[in-house]
């Protein structure tokens, strides 16, 4: 199928209600089972929750906030909502209680549609909530004094059929008129409000996935946040395309998810593809065989990977060999019916995108922000080139500043962020073009490459400038290390501190007789501090002299979204890091003045 011409989301929702008794979407009960939803069924849901947010009082431009993980109760909130020409703001699961309750105030959210008691409980803890009219709870049996999502939903049975006034007023609604507010992760502040219309996101939408193929034999798993607009976005395309979305609420669920869905799509931020890889390489790590096999099957990949970055399939003995022995039980991993992969969020790296290339698997990498509703640029079947993010889509226009800054125009681009019209002034150029906030640059044949994010490149004393991202990309393409943060700037050198996988380290250490197995004793033993050290070392040979990680130290804790080093879509909080971190920072520069740059 090609590209769609949407006006707004609301005709999302009118292409994926109009397929009658076909599955649209699935989920999973207590049991485990998972059950379809049909495209009437879908409508008689939306119906029904929309005629209840209308009889409380919400429409046009309201605010309703959405905290929850993924499950089909979170896209009905969402298109009820935008149904109705109000805006919904997404909140991720993970947000403590200050932070639900900042965002809801700021918003001015008249009506909260939460996910459990959990989350209940961080209302609860959020401080006055003025505007707040009404709350609604997904679980049944966990509502308390709130309203059950469930009860509400006993009404759609007999909404199924199209209901003329319900779907006027949804066309009513302008691709000028605001869709929601997806509040930024604020690593380095209050968190931002990005306003996206529904014609920022019907553009996008419009445009970005026709290349890949898309259609109505496909499946996805959804499982990255939904309150992310990566996700989000891409919901919405293979809703569109007619493929089956099946909802995913935890991460850890996704392996026996893959197996049981068996997707045709996968969509993953680079940490994910990481833990794969990670994962693959740990199976082997302690079998002299499984280990040798994996090393050669990744060599003979490798002697193919031109052919497998144009989608061809290699043939002869030894790739075909291979092929049995090692690359289809990493496509298993994957449920084994996987065809595209697509990876957004933060760059992925050569390393990692070239491992998978090597197991024969391509991986489309994209990039975009949530201020340009995501898509800037992408990767596709017909034009694929690795290393890069792809060419950018026809209808956004990119430039370059002096200092390397990527800047683009074009409709998907926000309008501004809430309540913020100083923010809102600065992150635009005085003749209207955004500024993306990352460096890049652009080959001759169109193809986007981005280095890093400009806040976040390193400046040595010496006025060299280290971009962080891609040193940090290859130390994680190592199964023994989850994170790297490195430090240096206004220093004379750079080092790095290391985050470790330690699923992987306790195994490693009890290979290698490390008599504890508690993290802090870990990471000081000798024999794994050589071993970090080893790592560092390997990646320091393929850097400038300026580059290179002068000191290390592997920290004890493995970072988290929930400890706060990470953001929900897991890309690295550097500045969370390093105050957090501070101690063992200034060690590294303690005599700094003596030491050699």
């Amino acid at each position: 199928m090609s590209d769609f011409k949407l006006k707004t989301v609301n005709d999302v929702l009118e292409m994926v209600t109009s397929r009658g008794s076909r599955e649209v979407m699935l989920w999973q009960d207590a049991r485990g089972n998972w059950q379809p939803i049909t495209s009437d069924e879908l409508y008689g849901r939306v119906r029904a929750l929309a005629e209840v947010l209308a009889a409380w009082g919400v429409g046009s431009g309201d605010r309703v906030a959405i905290l929850s993980e993924n499950r089909w109760e979170w896209i009905v909130s969402d298109l009820a909502t935008l149904a109705l020409g109000a805006v919904d703001v997404p909140l991720y699961s993970t947000v403590t209680p200050e932070q639900a309750g900042y965002m809801l105030r700021d918003s001015e959210a008249k009506v909260a549609i939460v996910a459990s008691g959990e989350q209940l409980a961080k209302l609860a803890g959020a401080g006055d909530l003025p505007e707040l009219q009404h709350v609604v709870v997904m679980n049944e049996g966990e509502e308390g004094a709130a309203e059950s999502f469930a009860r509400l939903m006993q009404a759609a049975p007999g909404k199924q059929a199209r209901n003329p006034a319900f779907d006027a007023r949804a066309k009513q609604v302008r691709p000028t008129d605001l869709c929601t507010i997806i509040y930024t992760s604020g690593t380095t502040g209050e968190p931002k409000g990005v306003e996206l219309t529904h014609g920022n996101l019907a553009s996008n939408v419009s445009i970005s996935t026709g290349p890949m193929g898309f259609s109505s034999s496909d499946s996805c798993i959804s499982f990255l946040p939904l309150s992310h607009v990566t996700a989000r976005h891409v919901d919405y395309a293979l809703m569109c395309h007619g493929a089956r979305l099946a909802y995913l609420p935890k991460f850890d669920l996704l392996p026996a998810a893959m197996k049981a869905v068996k997707p045709t799509i996968f969509l993953g931020v680079p940490r994910v593809y990481e833990k794969i890889r990670q994962g693959v390489e740990a199976k082997s790590a302690h079998s002299p065989v499984k280990k040798a096999i994996l090393a050669w099957a990744v060599s003979i990949g490798r002697q193919h990977r031109a052919e497998t970055l144009a989608g061809k399939k290699p043939s002869g003995l030894l790739w075909t060999l291979a092929d049995k022995l090692v690359y289809a039980k990493i496509r298993e991993a994957f449920g084994g019916c996987a065809r595209d992969f697509v990876s957004g969020g933060a760059p992925l790296g050569m390393d990692t995108t070239g491992w998978f290339a090597d197991v024969g698997i391509r991986v489309y990498e994209g990039y975009g922000l949530t201020e340009t509703s995501p898509v800037i640029a992408c990767n596709y079947p017909s034009a694929h080139r690795i290393g890069t993010v792809g060419r950018p889509l026809p209808n956004v226009q990119c430039r370059f500043a002096g200092d390397g800054e990527l800047e683009v125009k074009g409709p998907s681009i926000f309008r501004g962020y809430w309540k913020k019209p100083k923010e809102t002034a600065e992150a635009f150029t005085e003749d209207g073009w955004f500024k993306t906030g990352d460096i890049g640059h652009m080959d001759a044949d169109g193809y986007l490459s981005i280095t890093d994010r400009k806040k976040e490149l390193l400046k040595t004393s010496g006025g060299k400038l280290i971009a962080p991202q891609p040193i940090e990309n290859r130390l994680k393409s190592n199964a023994l290390v989850a994170q790297a943060a490195l430090v240096g700037d206004k220093h004379k050198f750079a080092c790095v501190l290391l985050s470790p996988n330690l699923a992987a380290l306790g195994a490693w250490a009890k290979a290698n007789g490390v008599a504890t197995s508690d993290p802090a004793g870990m990471v000081k033993d000798k024999k794994v501090v050589s071993e970090y050290q080893r790592i560092v070392d390997e990646v320091n040979r393929g850097l400038a002299h300026y580059e290179t990680m002068k000191r290390m130290k592997v920290v004890p804790e493995e970072w988290t979204v929930e400890g706060g080093e990470l953001t929900p879509s897991m890309k690295l909080k550097r500045r969370v890091v390093e105050k957090k971190y501070a101690a063992e920072i200034g060690e590294f520069y303690r005599d700094e003045a003596s030491a050699k740059a």
